[in-house]
Formats: structure tokens, sequence, C-alpha cells
């Protein structure tokens, strides 16, 4: 097996581990823990390449819980700002859907602006930061094109000028006036130095106005985003940020089980109904500079009776094709579906991981090859491991044993394996409760021929 001696930051590798114990995707450090997905990545960079280039695209990720959905999705992620892309990304739960009587649509839309980032904003918040460096690149652009400096008088209406065109261009758009209003606004608050006005603008496209009234009192605009239309101010966004000087806009959401649970079957048509407004948008070039991901498991997909499926409009155009199988899945269909890593793919993880513990605790690793091939081997051994074992579970279970042989050096790997009281993480309790298991289904029954 390859031995990976690549340095990690101290902050990286406790974020890495630290997740992984506790069962959540990390939001750094990705690149170092990446095994297998290489089809799927390269599907969904080419969905960036058609986005950039001013088109949409739509896709949803299925996979059992813990099979990596959320990992691919934050794999994805780092990829498209590496590429100079704005993402957005929120999980959906009982309080933020697509619609809802309550908020919820507009809960999610305020959950996806918090979390917009960049390279440079990988955390999230990146909203005013992509304003400021808008304004920054205008006014450069004006110094270098007119050659008028910041000191000439003809400078600030010139450069007023170039902001104001991109407003008007913004108003063909549906709710672009207003948006193009909030921008002239926000070049004005820039350019006066007025942090008031700026932070109520910010406010105002981050949908936190609740009434007109107030929208109005404080920025003359009678108008604020709502429940409706969220979605169609994302499109503005996406257009924009093209012009700003990113390539485009990508959103996320995941937990589509959610909207699975909801238990109206109403409220559940409305968000498949919004589902496929955004999907119609996205194939048919309604849309452009942005791509759609969401992610779930396969019940809240395929359901006749409350899934996706349940909503004949998205069924007809999402069901997959009479020669798709496993093993020849067509990786440009509007789904994909996420195929269980092998044992050969998580013994390449387990060794990443053994690697950054201990460099992560500043101790010399015993764990060699045979040490993870065991480990490897028992875990696909397990009763049941040929349709409920997940990556997520097998991450716990490893890191859980570098942390015993850590407190413990006394003690060996295989101490801890043929030990009567060792105990493997039970699988995931949301996952055994409507019976989806999770990935990795395939590898048990090829298991008794796994070898390194």
């Amino acid at each position: 097996m390859e031995n990976q001696n690549t340095k990690v930051p101290k902050r990286i590798a406790s974020a890495l581990i630290n997740s992984l114990k506790g069962g959540v995707v990390p939001r750094i450090g990705l690149p170092y823990i990446t095994v297998g997905r290489k089809n799927e990545i390269a599907a969904l960079l080419r969905d960036a390449e058609i986005v950039e280039e001013g088109g949409a695209s739509f896709r949803f990720i299925v996979g059992r819980y813990g099979s990596g959905k959320s990992f691919l999705l934050q794999t994805i992620r780092n990829h498209m700002m590496d590429r100079g892309f704005v993402v957005v990304d929120a999980d959906l739960s009982p309080e933020r859907r697509l619609q809802g009587t309550h908020g919820q649509g507009l809960a999610t839309y305020r959950e996806l602006l918090r979390n917009m980032s960049t390279k440079t904003r990988p955390e999230g918040g990146a909203l005013m930061l992509i304003l400021d460096r808008w304004i920054s690149s205008v006014q450069a652009q004006t110094l270098q094109e007119t050659g008028l400096t910041p000191d000439n008088p003809a400078f600030l209406p010139e450069v007023e000028s170039r902001i104001m065109d991109v407003a008007r261009r913004v108003n063909v758009l549906v709710h672009g006036f207003d948006f193009a209003r909030l921008l002239s606004l926000y070049y004005q608050a820039y350019i006066t130095q007025n942090e008031e006005l700026k932070a109520k603008v910010l406010k105002w496209f981050r949908g936190e106005y609740t009434t007109k009234k107030e929208a109005k009192e404080e920025l003359g605009v009678p108008i604020i985003i709502t429940d409706d239309d969220w979605y169609e101010y994302l499109k503005i966004f996406a257009w924009f940020l093209k012009e700003a000087g990113y390539k485009g806009l990508m959103i996320m959401l995941d937990e589509l089980v959610n909207l699975y649970k909801i238990p109206n079957p109403i409220s559940r048509q409305y968000n498949y109904e919004k589902i496929l407004t955004m999907y119609n948008d996205c194939l048919q070039g309604k849309a452009q500079y942005i791509g759609i991901l969401m992610s779930g498991t396969p019940q809240c997909l395929e359901d006749r009776r409350r899934g996706i499926y349940s909503y004949e409009a998205l069924r007809s155009r999402l069901a997959e094709g009479h020669f798709s199988k496993d093993g020849a899945q067509d990786l440009m269909a509007p789904v994909i579906r996420l195929n269980p890593l092998t044992p050969e793919e998580m013994l390449v993880l387990a060794g990443r991981l053994s690697d950054i513990h201990s460099q992560l605790y500043g101790y010399e690793s015993r764990m060699c090859d045979e040490d993870l091939a065991d480990f490897i081997r028992i875990e696909y051994g397990r009763v049941g491991a040929d349709s409920h074992i997940t990556p997520r579970e097998i991450i716990r279970d490893f890191i859980g044993i570098l942390d015993i042989l850590y407190q413990k050096p006394e003690l060996s790997l295989q101490d801890l394996l043929g030990s009567e009281d060792f105990h493997f993480a039970g699988p995931d309790a949301e996952g055994s409760e409507d019976g989806s298991g999770d990935d990795l289904s395939e590898g048990g029954k090829d298991f008794a021929e796994f070898t390194l």
C-alpha cells in the first residue's frame, strides 16, 4: 500500500479527526482523505464547465445513510471554490424547506446566504467581501482603461456609470429592478463609508427584513425577499456573480429526506413542485451561471407514496433508463447513485487516517499494512456487512481504535480486535430506522477473497 507521508497542518488534522469521529463531514482538509468517487467527481466538474459558459446544471446525489453523500458534496464544494465559483450550501430540516406556510423556504435562503463561500472566504459569510471586491475591481478597471486617477474629479462619476451599467443589465431579470436598486445603495454606502447603510443593504440581500414597511423605512425599497420568490433572487445572484468576476454560483442542498418526512401531503407536493421549477429552469435555459446539487437517500427519491417520485412530473424526468444498471451507470443522467466504496479504497483511507492521527498527536505510528488489512477484513466480515456496513461506521471504529492505542501504548491492534469486550460502532440510528442501511453494501460478499 502507498505510504502517505504528506504533512497535514495540525489545525486541519484536528478538524478532520474530530469531525469524522463525531460522524460529520469536515469542511476543510478533504483532499487529504478523499478516496474513490473519481468518476462521480469528474462528472460533476464537467457540469461546472457548462455553468461557467453561461449554462446551468441540476443533479441529485443519491445514497444510503453514511454512504458518503455529504462527503461528496463537500469535496465538490472545495473543487468549485478553487475554480472561482461562489458556493452556497444548506441542510434541509423541519424548519428549512423549499416551500412552507411558516417561512421555511425563506429560512433555507437565509442559511444559503449565511454559508456563501469563496476560495478566500471558505468558512462562509462572504457576501460583503464579494460586493466590496466587485466595487474595487470596477475602480481598478476604470483606472486601467481610462487612465483617470482616484483624485481626478471625473473618476467617481466614471466608476458610478460602470456600476449603474451593471445594475441596468440586472433590470431585465425577474425582480432585477429591486436588486439593482440595492446594488446602487450599496455602492453609495461603500463610497461614503456609511457602514450603517451597508449593514442594512446586506440585511436585505440576506432576506432578513420581515415586513415591506420596515424595508421601505430603512432603505426606501418597498419590497422584500419572501418565501415565494427567494429562488428567483438566487438566479439574479448567479448572474451578478458572473459580472463580478466569479465563474458562477453553485447551490448545494443536503438532507432531502426532510422533505420526504413532511407529514402533510399537500405541503410535500408544494416542495416537490419547487424542485420541478428549479429543474426545468436549469434544463430549459431559464437560469444562467448556476448549478444545483441536491442529495438524499434512495427512499426519499423513489418512494411512490411520499418520495420525489410520487410527483409524476419529476418521476418521468428522473427515472433511470432501461439500460442503466450496476457497473454501467449513466453519470450524465440527472441522478447520480453512489456505488459502495471497495475494501481496497477503505484500506487506503484507513492508512491516511492513521498517518493524520499520528501527526496530530505527535507519536510514531505502529500500524503496519498488515494491521490495516486485518482491521478491514474484520469489519467486512461482520454479520450483516453485506447490506449494512457504511464508510461512516468503519471510520468511527478505526479512529476509536487509534485513540485507544495512543492512550494505551502497551496494547496492540490484535489485542483490541481479539478482545471480547471490543464492540464495533452500530449502524446509524437514522439509517436503520427506515431500513435504508448504508453504502458498501456489496463489499461483504467478496470479502473472503480480499487481500493486500
